[in-house]
């Protein structure tokens, strides 16, 4: 598996995203290893917020909640997934899989870090992710934040905006990153922020995983997924932890798709869903504030020594 790192350089002088670097190798399943970036703040001795970002953002996008969530008390994770952000980025589209992105993860979550006790927050790609990693551990999570995202199965059809989205991802000539991010965002980013979601690809040899991962999402019952996701909602059908639903209103891609969620995991009942008026696709850029404060409040009324022991 060939690989490329992004220069250190590429990412110098973002604002509001001074974080100390960590980084982890995990294996990348030909017996080498990838290495894989996360941002680790906040007290060692408070239970941990997992934030997952999906595509084709990275740990950028959290930077407004990490900083809140940090103050008020808590400690925050945020990974960058393999071929984004900081993390090593296979060069061949082939080396992706949706099995080997949460083995990437899982690595890093539940073997390096060992997290207990977490709640985790899925966006995109990092609710498909995320809710996988739930699945494989339940007891690892006290609860559970998932906005603008989904576990497909492909037994249903997906959304036109979300089919448009996977052919553009895999027919345009110039898949330029920035300019993604800020279409999918309700409020314009400035132009600083554009680079800085730019930043991670030099070029289009970086972007392999960008290209494919909209590709990786299960629209039919043959897909490769199918089996391992309707697995998963299995154990989420059981899961009985809290589990909140913060979806957009503004998001064409996974608008209404917190019913789902609402109908089928035990841990949604008697809580304080909310729909985040004025949140695009990329609800983190839009509405960070808000959602830390979310998550802060979430955690606030469900105690984990109530949920998982102290």
């Amino acid at each position: 598996m060939k690989t490329l790192r992004t220069p250190a350089e590429r990412f110098v002088g973002f604002f509001d995203f001074a974080f100390a670097e960590h980084f982890v190798e995990v294996d990348d399943h030909e017996g080498s290893h990838l290495r894989v970036h996360f941002v680790d703040e906040g007290p060692r001795d408070a239970d941990p917020i997992v934030l997952m970002h999906g595509e084709p953002t990275w740990s950028f996008l959290y930077r407004h909640m990490i900083s809140r969530l940090v103050a008020a008390g808590h400690r925050v994770i945020a990974p960058d997934l393999v071929g984004f952000g900081k993390s090593d980025k296979p060069t061949e589209q082939r080396d992706y899989t949706y099995a080997r992105h949460v083995s990437w993860m899982a690595q890093t979550l539940f073997d390096h870090l060992s997290i207990r006790r977490a709640t985790i927050f899925g966006q995109d790609w990092g609710g498909l992710i995320g809710l996988r990693l739930v699945a494989a551990e339940p007891e690892r999570f006290a609860r559970v934040v998932m906005s603008n995202t989904g576990l497909p199965t492909g037994d249903r059809p997906l959304s036109d905006a979300f089919m448009a989205w996977q052919k553009f991802s895999q027919t345009t000539p110039e898949f330029e990153v920035g300019k993604i991010v800020r279409g999918g965002c309700a409020v314009r980013p400035t132009s600083e922020v554009v680079s800085a979601y730019d930043a991670p690809f030099p070029d289009d040899t970086y972007k392999a995983g960008a290209r494919i991962l909209p590709s990786l999402v299960p629209t039919s019952a043959d897909d490769p997924s199918h089996r391992d996701n309707v697995t998963a909602w299995g154990v989420l059908e059981k899961f009985e932890r809290p589990f909140l639903c913060c979806f957009g209103d503004s998001d064409p891609v996974t608008k209404g798709g917190d019913a789902i969620f609402l109908r089928r995991v035990p841990g949604t009942v008697g809580q304080p869903h909310v729909t985040v008026a004025g949140g695009g696709h990329f609800i983190q850029e839009d509405k960070g504030v808000e959602l830390a404060a979310i998550i802060d409040d979430f955690i606030r009324m469900t105690p984990a020594s109530k949920i998982v022991g102290s």
